[in-house]
């Protein structure tokens, strides 16, 4: 496990990372259940949290990086997690650009953008999203309320035929993209929104 101020994480070459990205604002048992699912499902080497500084996709500002550093960092407590501050380092916002940085970092790495069935539903909306489903291996996790609704909306339906099953999710990370996969599992029904909204 590793925080904003350690050193960057070594990679062997041909090793799979699953990136998790999200402001984790705050994190809960909600995103630890859904790494370690992938963790498993994907039979990846390690899970990369990356605590972003905003989600450009929100209008409410993200709570203090070292604190949700910190807090992220004390949920991931396990020894294929890492958690860092990555995007900051490398003065990146969207998806697609920390993508690309990596990639040229870790040119021998195989990476796999993890997300929820929330943000597939509206990847649309994302920055080059069909970019970014050209340069990485997607998981979706799925989501209570948002799964059906992303598997009929436009990134589902645009590149349904890169679909892989989830019998084969261990192999994600061999295929050339775009291709996507839907994970299985238990669906949390907590959100950082609400724990927010309760606090």
């Amino acid at each position: 496990m590793m925080t904003g101020k350690m050193r960057r994480p070594f990679f062997g070459p041909g090793q799979s990372v699953v990136l998790f990205g999200g402001s984790f604002d705050p994190p809960h048992d909600g995103h630890r259940l859904v790494a370690e699912a992938a963790l498993k499902q994907l039979k990846a080497d390690f899970v990369w949290w990356l605590v972003s500084p905003q989600n450009p996709l929100k209008n409410r500002k993200a709570g203090a990086a070292q604190a949700r550093l910190a807090a992220t960092a004390k949920l991931a407590r396990h020894p294929k997690f890492i958690v860092s501050d990555e995007e900051a380092r490398l003065g990146t916002q969207y998806a697609l650009d920390t993508v690309r940085a990596l990639k040229r970092r870790y040119p021998h790495v195989h990476f796999i953008w993890l997300i929820g069935a929330d943000n597939l539903a509206i990847l649309q909306d994302w920055k080059g999203w069909q970019a970014l489903m050209g340069e990485i291996a997607l998981a979706v996790y799925p989501r209570p309320g948002a799964t059906l609704r992303a598997l009929a909306g436009p990134a589902a339906g645009r590149y349904g035929a890169c679909r892989l099953s989830p019998m084969r999710a261990a192999d994600l990370a061999l295929y050339r993209p775009p291709v996507w996969t839907l994970l299985s599992g238990v669906q949390s029904p907590q959100s950082s929104t609400a724990l927010r909204d309760a606090d």
